[in-house]
């Protein structure tokens, strides 16, 4: 079940996307290409399992589909945001399955992905409480030898994202809050041009499960 918190955090992205297209939020690309890199680099191919953290209307459903992958799951607190993705795919929406929950709270499978994908759902994590759950529930939900990628705004970024408080990290800090149970192994850098034309500074950890 939904804590008031993790309700109030779905009221808020349910608005985001009733109200504004999902190619003029700040974080829209046209392909996230640097995730896309870093997941070939982990040994992403046509047998992974993988997961979208936070996936909503991301175009990356659509080239993990391209690649050849059949079993993926994306999940959001906001329905609405999976619905503008399923619309998007068309009939290929029925290859994924969609999740609608708390990235910290869902009940999903044990060991169930290879890959676990997140660009900017761990930075709106502040509480430490909630990092820990993050984290186990990553530790829990990837199979051993497996990879996550995950993305967010670096130190140097604004302390606030869509109107609410994020903590902006290192790829040494994202590794230092998954714990012991992940080894950093790649770290990246990118620069993101918004659709309003501002830049924004997100850094990345490509982590393997121990």
């Amino acid at each position: 079940m939904n804590t008031p918190e993790s309700a109030d955090c779905s009221t808020h992205w349910e608005a985001v996307y009733q109200n504004k297209s999902s190619t003029a939020v700040s974080w829209y690309r046209d392909h996230l290409d640097m995730s896309l890199r870093l997941l070939a680099e982990s040994g992403l191919d046509a047998t992974s399992r993988a997961i979208d953290v936070g996936g909503g209307a991301s175009t990356l459903v659509d080239d993990l589909l391209d690649l050849g992958i059949d079993a993926i799951t994306v999940l959001d607190l906001s329905a609405a945001s999976l619905l503008v993705a399923r619309a998007r795919l068309g009939a290929r929406a029925e290859q994924v399955t969609w999740l609608t929950g708390d990235a910290t709270q869902v009940v999903l499978p044990e060991a169930a992905f290879t890959h676990w994908h997140d660009r900017a759902v761990m930075h709106f994590l502040t509480d430490p409480i909630d990092i820990i759950a993050y984290a186990a529930q990553a530790a829990r939900t990837v199979a051993p030898g497996g990879h996550a990628v995950i993305g967010g705004f670096a130190p140097d970024e604004p302390e606030r994202c869509s109107g609410l408080p994020v903590a902006r990290r290192s790829p040494e800090d994202i590794a230092a809050a998954l714990g012991p149970t992940f080894e950093l192994i790649s770290t990246a850098a990118e620069r993101h041009n918004t659709p309003g034309g501002t830049e924004q500074s997100f850094a990345y950890a490509l982590l393997r499960r121990m």
